[in-house]
């Protein structure tokens, strides 16, 4: 074992304390991350993540049910890692171009992200044969988009913007701010610069706004 995780290892001879518990659940989820993203879904074992943790089967369904409830929880770290700075963009007062341009950054930074990269590929791989993913990654996701879908709300109830439909328009943003840059960040086109992923922001802020702006406003 390394230094670490003989720290992380429960006391000899009793029951672990609590912050040894959650100790062992973070390097639990910190190896089965590494296996997922790595190997895959169906390639990843609740025995090999096991055998990496240095811990026994037994230990792990102490703490996790079976593997969609692993991988649950690798996706809900990883979202809550993500989430953190885009909502605290979202808190910050500011005029909603800057705000958005801001929230557009964040999502870029995210999206572009080895981990998430990893994540979009797992998913396109092997959501056909494990249906279940798809479901587990949107019912982890929907927190930062309900948040900037209140922000687009609060803007059409004061007349700033002309949207019926505040879900549909934060999806279509966010959708809107990665699907190009992500395309080409898995090869499919010619990876953006530091450079071009500012323009791209700017304009897509931009055009954005130019669509749900109450005429007049």
């Amino acid at each position: 074992m390394t230094e670490t995780e003989v720290r992380a290892a429960p006391r000899r001879g009793g029951r672990p304390t609590r912050e040894d518990a959650a100790q062992l659940g973070e390097r639990i989820i910190a190896v089965a991350t590494g296996q997922f993203l790595g190997h895959g879904f169906g390639a990843t074992s609740i025995e090999g993540v096991a055998i990496a943790a240095g811990i026994s089967k037994r230990t792990f369904y102490h703490r996790f049910r079976d593997k969609p409830g692993l991988f649950r929880a690798v996706v809900r770290r990883l979202i809550a890692q993500w989430s953190t700075p885009f909502e605290a963009q979202l808190l910050e007062p500011a005029p909603l171009e800057a705000t958005l341009t801001r929230v557009a950054k964040q999502v870029l930074a995210a999206a572009l992200s080895p981990e998430a990269l990893a994540l979009y590929r797992l998913l396109l791989a092997e959501a056909p044969r494990f249906p279940e993913l798809a479901k587990i990654i949107a019912e982890q996701s929907t927190a930062g988009g309900n948040r900037l879908a209140q922000l687009l709300a609060r803007e059409a109830r004061a007349g700033t913007l002309a949207i019926e439909d505040a879900e549909f328009a934060a999806a279509q943003f966010v959708n809107m701010v990665i699907a190009a840059p992500r395309r080409n960040a898995l090869g499919l086109g010619p990876a953006m610069n530091a450079a071009e992923l500012e323009r791209w922001t700017r304009r897509t802020v931009a055009l954005f706004l130019d669509g749900c702006r109450a005429r007049g406003a």
